[in-house]
């Protein structure tokens, strides 16, 4: 999952980003608002996370902006202002959640991914598919009931395969969500990746199909 951080703030935008990445994203970051409104209006994010004193361009018209450009990435406010006018303002705009600084990070992620669930239709934290357990909050996967070792990027693979377990995601698709905007984006380096998830996992819960892309398997 892909996120996109706006915070002017060096040492915050710092921490959000160790948190982020800690929690399975993809985190870029930016202290500008108009290099937010570029980038959020012309690159898919899961979750944007957007602070409202902005030096250049203020928190709340960069959003109305992707508001009316038709950007619908969820998006989380983060403020030192905490009058409830403002928050009322906020959400008016187009935000999805409100976070009133200082805040503790831990409860940052959590409304992180709460966001991000509902923005994909699933409200569940635990998802269930065969013999496969994906647990968000936590981080950990089960195949019958016993636990996986998987490498940070492993387990994003399988979350977003599971978040999205009802269609085929395209290899484009995945590496944009795994990768942003490295150079690793190539695709043998997914197919190695699909690879070793397949020895992990067993070899039938990651399906190909030729031309689409990748999907979990159904239930036997």
């Amino acid at each position: 999952m892909r996120a996109l951080v706006v915070e002017d703030d060096a040492r915050i935008a710092s921490d959000l980003d160790r948190a982020l990445t800690a929690a399975g994203f993809r985190v870029d970051v930016t202290a500008s608002g108009a290099t937010a409104w570029f980038r959020g209006g012309t690159e898919a994010y899961a979750l944007i996370v957007l602070d409202l004193g902005l030096p250049d361009m203020d928190g709340l018209s960069v959003l109305k902006r992707w508001r009316a450009e038709g950007c619908d990435a969820p998006v989380l406010i983060l403020t030192a202002r905490g009058a409830w006018t403002e928050r009322v303002e906020g959400i008016e705009a187009g935000a999805d959640d409100y976070l009133p600084k200082p805040f503790r990070m831990e409860e940052l992620v959590a409304r992180a991914r709460a966001l991000v669930r509902r923005a994909g239709g699933r409200a569940e934290a635990v998802i269930q598919a065969g013999a496969l357990t994906v647990d968000l909050n936590r981080m950990s996967v089960l195949i019958e009931g016993v636990p996986v070792a998987l490498t940070p990027l492993e387990f994003r693979l399988v979350a977003c395969l599971a978040v999205h377990r009802d269609r085929v995601l395209s290899p484009s698709e995945l590496l944009e969500h795994l990768y942003g905007d490295d150079d690793a984006r190539e695709a043998n380096a997914l197919e190695a990746l699909v690879a070793r998830l397949r020895r992990k996992l067993g070899p039938g819960l990651i399906a190909t199909r030729r031309g689409f892309g990748y999907h979990l398997a159904g239930p036997e």
